[in-house]
């Protein structure tokens, strides 16, 4: 598959990594253009490559959202993602670091409204950079969990594809709205490292 990566800090980068090495072609982005890229894209090799932010949303088949939340005024036109599916990693967090207040809605939500035709899946966004970068595992009930929320069936089922790739299980929350509150920050899910077993203690 062709990943589009928005964003190449922390979470994007460690993604863009794992994706590559699963095998698929990755193009990476940020703010200050691909050169600032280099040695991100040299050390994860053949698979990637460094473009504009335009040109990631253009490549991929799927996009990973891992740029502040608080940013998404400088993504390309929302009809740019039109058909594409886009995995929102993103967080509500404002410039002082507090959540934002959404009222009912979820980020996840917003970030649908942005971009109509748009298929939207919320990952990636509870799990730490650090446990995403050392805690993959082979297939079993100890595997640590990527959460996943959304509104299309199949969309989600490829994400869970991709995130049973890179050595980690995938758990559905629900709907953007359902899922989207469980994933939140400040959610009994979020930012706690866990196994497939704890979720689903937790999650009930």
């Amino acid at each position: 598959m062709r990943i589009g990566v928005v964003g190449a800090g922390h979470i994007g980068g460690t993604a863009a990594k794992l994706f590559a090495r699963a095998g698929h072609q990755v193009a990476v982005s940020n703010s200050r253009g691909p050169a600032t890229l280099a040695s991100l894209v040299s050390s994860i090799g053949t698979n990637a490559k460094a473009v504009s932010t335009v040109e990631a949303v253009k490549f991929g088949e799927a996009i990973l959202l891992a740029l502040p939340y608080r940013k998404m005024d400088a993504l390309p036109p929302g009809e740019s993602f039109a058909g594409k599916i886009v995995i929102d990693a993103t967080n509500p967090y404002s410039a002082t670091g507090g959540v934002m207040n959404l009222g009912e809605s979820t980020s996840s939500e917003e970030v649908a409204k942005r971009m109509p035709g748009a298929r939207l899946v919320k990952a990636f966004n509870t799990m730490g950079w650090n446990t995403l970068a050392s805690g993959a595992r082979p297939a079993h009930e100890e595997r640590l969990v990527v959460f996943i929320a959304g509104d299309d069936a199949a969309s989600k089922a490829t994400v869970a594809k991709l995130i049973d790739e890179i050595g980690f299980a995938s758990i559905d929350t629900g709907s953007l709205r359902e899922g989207g509150h469980r994933q939140q920050p400040g959610s009994r899910i979020y930012g706690r490292p866990m196994t497939v077993r704890e979720a689903k203690q937790i999650l009930g």
